[in-house]
């Protein structure tokens, strides 16, 4: 028993002036969806029935400045809302049906956003199927009797069809139905309820001009892309309730003739509409669908159900399939229900559903592209690489746009006016496909043996009671005598078989001789038959000629008003002239006028932003004098009373020496008093004071660090590694800090507030030291970020640089030659605290020590 195999029949060459060049474009169809309420507003419009027109929503003018916009677009052919299902199938799918049944392939798939009818176009619902079932219904119906019995065909991985005779087939049938897991044929089971309104066609649909002399066989697979992976939703998989598997994916293989197949899919031969219908309701309920804002049952992958046909022809008995290759062709019908296009903000999508409709957006976005460039090579004769491989869906479709077939694309629209935007897209996109052609498939060899040898060999009884000529003919000749020579003496044989033949010979030239006088009569007939004809053309060329000499005149008044509408035409356009120069003026003018309102604008948004910044100026220098008016104001009266103390306590000195032999140090006097005074005055908080011993003998003072604002918080101290060491006594000190040279997220992440120690050269050569202290914030990715709230500033003078005050009085020599002890303000001032006045970020200390000197 041998089997032979039959795979794709090779794509022929392509010759100049065949029939393989010509192209058609790829048939784009539009269906618009009733609205879910009465009242609901409505922005598509049905113009006729190639043509649609967007309207602008009310709510979408107002937030476009009012704009209001209308855009047609036309379609080959547009149903509305109140279009049946057999009216959509009778145009779109079953001319593509024909073209299966005679071995051409074809694409057809559904476009659109979510929620508006693609999978219920091409599903269908109960009591009203859609376009696949219909397809499957029209295909048994026209192959019924002529199928191939089961296993016939067999598919294998290469994309190929594999045939066996019947004996073959036979013993596979067997040996599957003794299978333990063996299934009982649809045909003896009772089909699903849950389908059964679905594919209960009413309207009988049948292809005509079926080659009856071949075989048939239908194979289905069914596939899903999801997240751009191929799944098999036919493939059994062993449930295992303690580890279940995850689907395997799928990979996109090229067969020896370039076309492109999913390698390891399964392929079930199918015998009947219920049971090709079983097993897409068995994958479709494996399919990912999802609950959205939008669309409760919402696709979230794109289903491909593939429907390949095989026919062999029979042999020259018209018994047995013909076990050539060559003979065997193979065609597909693929039915694509893709995902639906869809914002993230309106269907509110998170986690999974996001991901799925990014990875949806992307795939359709890689065709539309695959579109664009496929027209622009056919347009303008580039030769740009199309991105087929960007996606799994565009891949696997290629065949039908670089091969040839039949490509038609229905797109479905929602017309409530929340979708207004997403079918704006959709519609430039079927506007670019249809620009977009598509090779037209040729019509498959014709096979060479004698047709109608099915029914040849079949016998035939009698129609009525009338025998056969043929039957008639070989009745009236004497039988022939036995032929057999047994003997080489035998004489007997040969003359009563020349005599058979004689008498043969006899009848067939009466037959002839009658034959020729039925054919001269015949003749005869065909001549009166000629001369009637004759007759009848002569009367019909009277009537045809008063026919032409009506046209003619009706010629010639159509020339006077083809005339007259050229002269109309001609006045027309000069309307037309004149109305777009007057247009372009009012657009010149127009324009003019915005430009001139534009600067008025303008200039008043200058003015108001340079009277502002005036008023700001104004504001900042009051605020900046007022304060230098108190620290001047501050400072003399401090001076004033420090001259006031020296006069005092030389007057005590006068006094004392005047008074008393004996010599005491004066005392300094209270100053309570006027350190109230000036902290009245102060805007500043006062400073901390700093105690410093000058004499070296002095025990040391243990140095107080400057207390932190936010003292309960953590703190990353920053310290670059740039920074020098200052021998200030103060040093800022913040606790429970994590001192860093860089600052890194780790850190940050452990703290609250973040403290930058910066340093820098001041105008006067001595080191500033900046304090930058920040909050730390945490970002919505998972980091964090610094917001900067303040800044102290540590700054360190030479005490030789700033003016010394001394006494304008110079005390008398003692009596007994002992040298005077008072001290000038210098000397009492050796050590002094001091604070930038109106500071708002705390005290700026400034430190000068100097040591007491004695007067000579």
């Amino acid at each position: 028993m041998k089997s032979a195999r039959a795979k794709t029949p090779r794509k022929p060459i392509v010759k100049k002036g065949s029939q393989t060049n010509l192209k058609d474009p790829v048939g784009v169809y539009c269906r618009v969806r009733p609205l879910g309420f009465p009242d609901q507003e409505c922005c598509i419009e049905v113009i006729n029935n190639t043509t649609v027109q967007l309207h602008t929503p009310e709510g979408y003018r107002l937030n476009r400045n009012g704009d209001y916009k209308e855009t047609q677009y036309s379609f080959k052919q547009v149903f509305g809302t109140h279009t049946t299902q057999k009216e959509l199938f009778d145009v779109v799918a079953n001319p593509l049906v024909d073209d299966l049944i005679h071995g051409k392939n074809g694409l057809l798939f559904t476009y659109g956003v979510t929620g508006s009818g693609k999978t219920h176009t091409m599903t269908g619902s109960p009591g009203e199927g859609g376009l696949l079932p219909r397809c499957l219904d029209m295909i048994f119906n026209s192959i019924g009797s002529f199928q191939a019995k089961r296993y016939v065909f067999k598919s294998n991985d290469r994309n190929s069809m594999d045939i066996q005779c019947e004996v073959d087939a036979l013993l596979e049938r067997q040996k599957r139905e003794a299978m333990p897991n063996a299934k009982t044929p649809s045909s003896k089971r009772q089909v699903d309820p849950e389908f059964a309104d679905m594919i209960t066609v009413q309207e009988f649909c049948k292809a005509e001009e079926v080659d009856e002399d071949s075989v048939y066989g239908v194979f289905v697979s069914y596939i899903e892309i999801y997240n751009n992976y191929i799944y098999d939703l036919l493939e059994e998989v062993p449930f295992d309730p303690i580890k279940p598997k995850p689907p395997q994916s799928k990979l996109l293989r090229e067969d020896k003739n370039h076309n492109m197949y999913v390698a390891g899919c399964t392929e079930v031969e199918v015998k009947s509409t219920e049971e090709a219908f079983e097993v897409f309701w068995r994958g479709q309920k494996k399919r990912r669908i999802a609950n959205t804002h939008l669309n409760r049952e919402s696709s979230r992958s794109h289903s491909v159900f593939n429907i390949k046909l095989v026919q062999a022809p029979l042999d020259a008995d018209g018994d047995n399939v013909l076990q050539e290759k060559e003979q065997i062709t193979v065609s597909q019908l693929s039915l694509v229900d893709l995902a639906g296009s869809e914002r993230t903000n309106r269907t509110r999508a998170e986690g999974n559903r996001l991901r799925e409709a990014g990875n949806i957006n992307q795939s359709l976005m890689t065709l539309r592209t695959c579109m664009d460039v496929l027209r622009e090579n056919q347009m303008y004769g580039t030769n740009k690489m199309v991105p087929y491989r960007d996606s799994k869906l565009t891949h696997l479709f290629k065949n039908y746009f670089d091969g040839e077939g039949k490509v038609r694309m229905i797109v479905c629209v929602n017309p409530k006016a929340e979708d207004y935007e997403e079918n704006l897209q959709v519609m430039r996109f079927a506007e670019v496909t249809q620009e977009v052609e598509v090779a037209r498939p040729v019509d498959k060899a014709i096979c060479g043996l004698t047709p109608g040898r099915r029914y040849r060999n079949q016998p035939r009884g009698p129609i009525g009671n009338e025998p056969l000529v043929t039957d008639v003919v070989l009745q009236s000749f004497p039988p022939l005598p036995s032929c057999e020579i047994l003997d080489i003496n035998d004489e007997q044989t040969l003359p009563r078989l020349i005599e058979a033949l004689e008498k043969r010979h006899h009848l067939r030239q009466m037959m002839i001789d009658e034959f020729n006088k039925q054919s001269n009569a015949f003749k005869a007939l065909l001549q009166e038959f000629d001369s009637a004809v004759l007759s009848k053309e002569n009367h019909m060329q009277g009537k045809l000629n008063e026919k032409e000499k009506m046209i003619s005149g009706q010629k010639l008044e159509i020339e006077r008003l083809e005339k007259k509408n050229k002269t109309l035409e001609y006045k027309i356009e000069i309307l037309e002239k004149t109305t777009t120069i007057y247009e372009e003026d009012k657009r010149n003018l127009q324009q003019e006028l915005e430009t001139q309102n534009q600067k008025l604008q303008r200039q008043f948004s200058d003015k108001r932003r340079l009277e502002a910044r005036l008023q700001g100026m104004v504001t900042e220098t009051t605020m900046k004098w007022e304060k230098e008016c108190e620290r001047r104001v501050a400072a003399k009266q401090l001076e004033m009373q420090n001259k006031l103390w020296v006069k005092d306590e030389k007057l005590k000195q006068l006094k004392a020496i005047v008074t008393e032999p004996k010599t005491e140090k004066p005392e300094r006097p209270s100053r309570e008093r006027d350190r109230e005074k000036v902290t009245q005055r102060s805007v500043s908080p006062s400073p901390v004071p700093f105690l410093f011993q000058p004499d070296q003998n002095a025990p040391p003072i243990r140095l107080r660090h400057r207390r932190s604002r936010s003292a309960g918080d953590r703190w990353v101290d920053h310290k670059p590694a740039s920074n020098m060491q200052t021998e200030t006594v103060m040093q800022p000190h913040v606790p429970h800090a994590i001192t860093v040279s860089v600052a890194n997220e780790k850190a940050l992440a452990k703290c609250e507030k973040y403290m930058l120690t910066h340093q820098e050269l001041a105008s006067d050569g001595e080191i500033e030291t900046k304090l930058i202290k920040g909050d730390i914030y945490k970002t919505r990715g998972g980091g964090q970020s610094v917001q900067f709230t303040d800044i102290e500033t540590l700054k360190q003078e030479s005490p030789n640089g700033s003016r010394k005050r001394r006494s304008s009085t110079v005390a008398p020599a003692r009596p007994d030659g002992a040298e005077s002890e008072w001290t000038d303000v210098e000397t009492r001032c050796s050590v002094a605290v001091e604070m930038k006045a109106g500071s708002q970020l705390g005290p700026g200390y400034q430190h000068h020590a100097q040591p007491k000197r004695k007067k000579p």
